[in-house]
């Protein structure tokens, strides 16, 4: 038994030895020979160069500059090493006294790992001009190492700020699954260049290098070059956009407009005031950060699709196609108007104090009579109008090629549950139905919702023309009940009518504009009126940011639609008079350059 047993540790012994002898000589030779070739082959990774973004005509609006990078080879980081480091930093210093060496000390030494063979980089942009000076004293200088690179540049500044927007430094969720961005630490943050991040950075190529031991290139083994220079064009013209911003600076103005061909083709959109990209490329100091969040008119803000606000009188003419779909109001039935309307407790004023007598619905658009409407969403009831008023685009977003659009809210009986666990009551439907209380919208919604009144179909918001010479298709939807589209025509003619006519409330600015007009104008009130007010105080008379937003959204030539002109002003007051003379001015630009053209 005993002479079994030594015989079995003996085996056992023997056993083991033999697994270890085959793991050392033979299963790890995979292992440490690839190592080894790890050791003698690198992989350097070569950054495609961001693409381009272009208006209409190919000026560029954001472009990459040319300039250089400064690095410092990575192995002084030790205490022992570090008078070399400083000598570095401080021929740095002497040719850029702008940079600040404190700040590139603490740069090195947080990036800096024994382990580490690159070098590393101090500063991260200088531009091509301010180098050259320097360029061949610097490239002896020992521990340094100068690279060409890039960076992003907007050419027109604040004026395309909240349509093409910006890059800046990427964070954790922005280099999850990026290859690029990982590598290159910069991501879209806003507009276009968030939208599109994907496929304005390419995709990056590599060259496989045989090193020696002290990491010198030997020889190049394999290259794949990067796919880049992929450029965007749009439908933006920049002379417009110009035009446009000169209009809103010129007057002190805050808001947005959005002028749109028909089909959804954006061909000049903006929010004011806006900011400069520029200051977010390479990080935006503390000071110039707090002095845009403290500004009150919200430059920040891309108020074009972000900006939330009460439609006022511009959805009447989608509330009067709810009244006919519903079967309970038709296009000539008539409500009389004595300048108010009393419900239970509450009296719900009409505009005009005086009334506007008996009233049908090409009137009532043409004057924006609020008891007509008042009246017939009684009648009709909140689910339906907010039933129709979803299928024109509100209360979802409009799908343009921005970033992180906004919904707003079309308030019915369910949503008030769900959102405040309250009944709906009979006030809010009146206040709904003349673009009021919980009801809100987005300046991009409306224009949308205004090409489909002039075309009968529900267009998508495009700001791209084409990726990389490939066209983008127009989308539209056919989204109106056949009860609707036959009604249009008269909804078109009060629209025509609200511009064309003596008593209609856009009249006086757009009457003699060089293209015939339809639109509707808006009041959206900031503030409550109390109850016990018998008298509206005028609004220059309240305190700015009291007085109402003023809407107009138009759409020309009438019989022929092929643009559609938006404008919200912020505290505007009464939107004929606040925005009519800047769509007039737009449109008379549109017919002086060429953009009526028949078809």
């Amino acid at each position: 038994m005993r002479l079994k047993i030594v015989i079995a540790v003996f085996a056992l012994v023997w056993v083991v030895l033999l697994v270890r002898i085959y793991q050392l000589t033979i299963k790890s030779n995979a292992y440490y020979e690839t190592l080894a070739t790890q050791n003698i082959v690198k992989k350097e990774w070569i950054l495609p160069v961001r693409g381009e973004i272009l208006d209409r005509q190919g000026k560029p609006l954001a472009i990459n500059k040319i300039g250089f990078k400064i690095l410092v080879d990575s192995n002084l980081g030790q205490k022992k090493s570090r008078p070399k480091l400083l000598r570095a930093i401080n021929e740095i210093k002497k040719d850029f006294e702008d940079v600040n060496a404190t700040r590139l000390l603490k740069r090195y030494l947080k990036a800096y790992s024994p382990y580490r063979h690159e070098p590393i980089t101090l500063v991260r942009f200088v531009p091509y001009e301010k180098m050259l000076p320097h360029f061949t004293e610097l490239t002896r200088k020992p521990h340094l190492k100068i690279e060409p690179t890039t960076k992003r540049y907007y050419p027109y500044g604040p004026m395309t700020a909240h349509i093409v927007g910006y890059v800046g430094k990427a964070n954790e969720k922005d280099m999850a699954n990026d290859t690029v961005t990982s590598l290159t630490r910069i991501a879209g943050k806003s507009g276009l260049e968030k939208y599109y991040n994907k496929f304005l950075e390419g995709e990056p190529g590599y060259k496989k290098v045989k090193v020696s031991a002290f990491n010198e290139q030997i020889a190049v083994l394999e290259t794949l070059p990067p796919k880049e220079d992929r450029n965007i064009k749009l439908h933006l013209d920049m002379q417009l956009q110009e035009f446009i911003s000169k209009l809103f600076k010129s007057q002190n103005r805050s808001g947005a407009v959005v002028v749109m061909r028909t089909d959804g083709a954006i061909i000049s959109a903006g929010s004011y005031p806006a900011f400069n990209p520029n200051e977010f490329v390479s990080g935006i100091s503390r000071s110039e950060w707090k002095k845009i969040i403290e500004n009150l008119n919200h430059p920040f803000t891309n108020k074009l699709i972000h900006g939330l606000y009460p439609p006022g009188s511009v959805i009447k003419p989608g509330v009067a196609l709810a009244f006919v779909d519903s079967k309970k109001v038709s296009p000539y039935t008539k409500f009389y108007c004595n300048g108010a309307i009393e419900l239970g407790k509450h009296k719900f004023r009409c505009w005009k104090s005086i009334g506007h007598k008996k009233t049908d619905m090409i009137k009532a658009i043409r004057e924006s009579c609020d008891v007509y409407f008042y009246k017939g969403s009684l009648l009709a009831g909140i689910d339906k109008i907010a039933m129709e008023l979803r299928k024109m685009g509100f209360g979802k977003k409009s799908g343009i090629d921005l970033p992180n659009e906004f919904i707003g809210a079309i308030p019915d009986k369910s949503w008030k549950i769900s959102k405040y666990g309250q009944p709906w009551y009979q006030g809010e439907t009146l206040n709904s139905a003349i673009g009021q209380g919980y009801t809100l919208t987005t300046p991009m919604q409306i224009a949308r919702y205004t090409a489909l009144l002039a075309t009968g179909y529900l267009p998508t918001p495009q700001v791209a023309a084409s990726l990389a010479d490939k066209p983008i298709l127009p989308r539209v939807e056919d989204v109106l009940a056949l009860r609707e589209k036959r009604v249009l025509p008269l909804v078109r003619r009060a629209m025509y009518e609200v511009c064309n006519h003596p008593k209609g409330t856009a009249y006086w600015t757009l009457h003699d504009a060089k293209v015939k007009v339809a639109g509707k104008t808006g009041t959206a009130q900031v503030i409550g009126i109390p109850q016990e007010e018998k008298k509206r105080m005028k609004e220059k008379e309240l305190a700015y940011y009291h007085r109402s937003h003023a809407w107009l959204t138009t759409y020309a030539p009438y019989k022929n639609p092929q643009y559609v002109i938006t404008i919200l002003v912020e505290h505007g007051g009464h939107g004929g008079s606040a925005a009519g003379p800047m769509v007039k001015a737009i449109y008379n630009w549109l017919f002086d350059h060429g953009y009526f053209k028949k078809r």
